[in-house]
């Protein structure tokens, strides 16, 4: 089988045909049969007999809030449409009427979406608006995806690149900042849009969205072959699994072939928004090119719905290790108890919280943004009161290419001759002998 339960024709696709943008099935969700109609005598001995049709699909397990919701927005979409990655990129809500017949918008979100102009549209699949809520502005998700008007408000220290990821770039698509690493920007097309994107700069852009070229591929990969010091190579964007199965195939095939790349992972947040991308078909070529691994994007509890479980499961059952990556974001997810729920949500799902961001400072983001203490905070919740498994690094993605800085609570308390003045985390200071040292003697003794 070839796309996504289309059979294979056999043929084989040159390099250009592979890269080609992606066809649109029919904008009614139905696929035109080209067959001719069967003879009604049967075919010659010579004659090749006519190949049976591809089996129906199964449609992707759809929970219940998703099935009302569909019922209530979407009522000539079947199932099947439903259940078509494809059919959901197409129906995505995108205009202000769209979202006016779904959501009922405050003044703040009205005039908002009716003032955008330029890159990062609004974009929103079905199946994802099913897990916002309608009527309330102050749902999480919600505000994650529908902009206010706080967007348009630029503080100081916003930048429009704030990690300067065009300063690293060694090809076009292609930033190398670490010395055995890359960022391989594949496609600047999501299935939905965060409105704190860091790269709302060039994702969704006005007129079609972007699409990386043939010959950018090629350049990035030319330079990775012909620097063997690079071992690991992201894939990113946009988000890689909006593109084709016939694409990832090619894109990491040619990686695998490269010796000195040892180790490929793919950043996306589909398995989160669009669970049903997560095909059968796409597990398969996936597995073709391990070890790989996938870091998905996800922010809040709500989305841990029955579609995501299953998608995280087929990735997980595929033998591709999954870790988290959140936002930490200003009234969203900003508190202890939240993030517990989702990492222990994680974890019950086989994906492991692996990195809890600080907001970057992207134009019009400060209303996401949380103080740095209150990220602390978190973290310092979360440590001891929880599995260790379920506690992420805590980072701040530097400003102007700096990278990936942990920050962790403090946990020395001071020092008191050869003796080291630890807190635990109830608070709880301890001594752990340290002789010959003196690293925390600049903090005093403490009472311990």
């Amino acid at each position: 089988m070839a796309r996504d339960g289309w059979p294979d024709t056999g043929t084989n696709l040159s390099m250009e045909e592979i890269l080609a943008p992606d066809a649109e099935p029919s904008r009614s969700g139905l696929t035109v049969s080209t067959a001719l109609p069967l003879p009604d005598h049967p075919p010659a001995p010579q004659m090749r007999a006519p190949r049976p049709p591809a089996p129906r699909r199964a449609a992707f397990p759809r929970g219940p809030v998703a099935r009302a919701f569909q019922r209530r927005f979407f009522p000539a979409a079947s199932a099947e449409d439903w259940s078509d990655w494809r059919w959901q990129m197409r129906a995505r809500i995108r205009s202000l009427a769209e979202l006016e017949r779904v959501f009922a918008l405050s003044a703040d979100e009205r005039a908002a979406v009716a003032r955008h102009t330029g890159g990062l549209p609004v974009g929103i699949t079905p199946y994802y608006a099913s897990t916002m809520g309608l009527d309330d502005p102050s749902e999480p998700l919600r505000r994650t995806h529908i902009p206010v008007g706080a967007e348009y408000l630029r503080t100081p220290g916003e930048a429009d690149d704030p990690l300067g990821e065009d300063h690293d770039s060694a090809a076009p698509g292609l930033v190398h900042r670490y010395p055995d690493r890359v960022l391989f920007l594949t496609t600047g097309t999501c299935s939905t849009y965060c409105r704190y994107c860091t790269r709302s700069r060039m994702v969704g852009q006005a007129g079609g969205e972007y699409q990386l070229s043939t010959r950018q591929w090629e350049q990035a990969l030319a330079y990775i072959a012909a620097h063997p010091g690079i071992r690991d190579v992201l894939l990113s964007g946009g988000d890689p699994l909006t593109l084709s199965d016939e694409k990832l195939d090619y894109l990491l095939g040619r990686l695998r072939a490269i010796p000195h790349v040892e180790f490929i992972r793919i950043g996306t947040k589909v398995p989160t928004v669009l669970p049903m991308r997560i095909t059968r078909e796409l597990t398969r070529v996936l597995k073709k090119h391990h070890p790989l691994w996938m870091s998905i994007h996800v922010t809040h509890p709500h989305e841990l719905t029955p579609e995501a479980s299953e998608a995280y499961g087929r990735l997980a059952d595929a033998g591709i290790p999954l870790g988290s990556q959140t936002v930490l974001l200003k009234g969203i997810n900003d508190d202890v108890e939240v993030m517990k729920t989702l990492y222990h949500g994680l974890l019950k799902r086989r994906v492991k919280p692996y990195y809890l961001y600080q907001c970057d400072p992207i134009t019009g983001s400060a209303h996401f943004r949380t103080p740095v203490a209150r990220g602390l905070e978190i973290i310092e919740g979360l440590r001891g009161h929880t599995t260790g498994y379920a506690v992420p690094h805590y980072v701040i993605d530097a400003p102007g290419g700096g990278g990936k800085i942990p920050l962790l609570p403090d946990y020395v308390a001071g020092r008191d001759g050869d003796d080291l003045i630890v807190r635990n985390f109830e608070g709880g200071l301890y001594r752990y002998p340290d002789p010959g040292e003196s690293f925390g003697a600049d903090r005093g003794a403490g009472p311990c």
